[in-house]
């Protein structure tokens, strides 16, 4: 049985930055906003060691909105893994939905859609009801559900409504909870 904790990106792993065309926080948009939160490389570590195989499941819409380029996506995609390969991480697969309903219509793979997690556990052998999804929002939350795995919220929110499994304040902390479940 080979299991699984399957990651958002932004909010979870790294930094969301400051818009000022929307003066919303939003993905990053250039390979110079991309930054990691801390103690995400040792949280990875980690759930490395535990024998989790690590996913990155993400809806990266900017592209849809016209806000970044396919060029930019993947050098922002890039420094994701030269990050993360400093501290001796990879990952096993990183699945991104490009799309966005209100600009190119519906797709099969945008979170809540569990497709992602579908096509992991197809190519990679992997036991979803043993396996994890992490992420800061809901839409993470319901696509963790539809696949039928373990959900952990990350909230800065202590007491924050959710339905997630587990609710953690970061990576760090989220990774703790999963590994303390192993014996369970």
């Amino acid at each position: 049985m080979r299991r699984a904790v399957f990651l958002d990106r932004d909010g979870v792993l790294n930094r969301n930055v400051l818009n000022p065309a929307t003066s919303a926080y939003e993905s990053p948009l250039t390979p110079e906003q991309f930054e990691l939160l801390p103690q995400v490389v040792p949280a990875l570590q980690l759930l490395r060691d535990a024998d989790y195989l690590l996913f990155l499941v993400s809806n990266q819409p900017n592209y849809a909105k016209g806000k970044a380029s396919m060029r930019v996506l993947q050098a922002i995609h890039r420094r994701l893994e030269a990050t993360l390969a400093e501290g001796h991480i990879s990952l096993a697969a990183c699945y991104y939905c490009y799309h966005h309903p209100a600009f190119t219509g519906q797709c099969v793979c945008r979170k809540p859609s569990p497709h992602f997690l579908f096509k992991a556990r197809d190519a990679f052998g992997i036991e979803l009801a043993h396996s994890w999804m992490v992420g800061d929002r809901q839409t993470d939350i319901e696509c963790g559900r539809a696949a039928g795995a373990r959900t952990l919220e990350i909230s800065g929110s202590p007491g924050s409504k959710t339905d997630a499994n587990q609710v953690a304040a970061d990576l760090w902390s989220a990774a703790r909870v999963i590994t303390s479940e192993l014996g369970r």
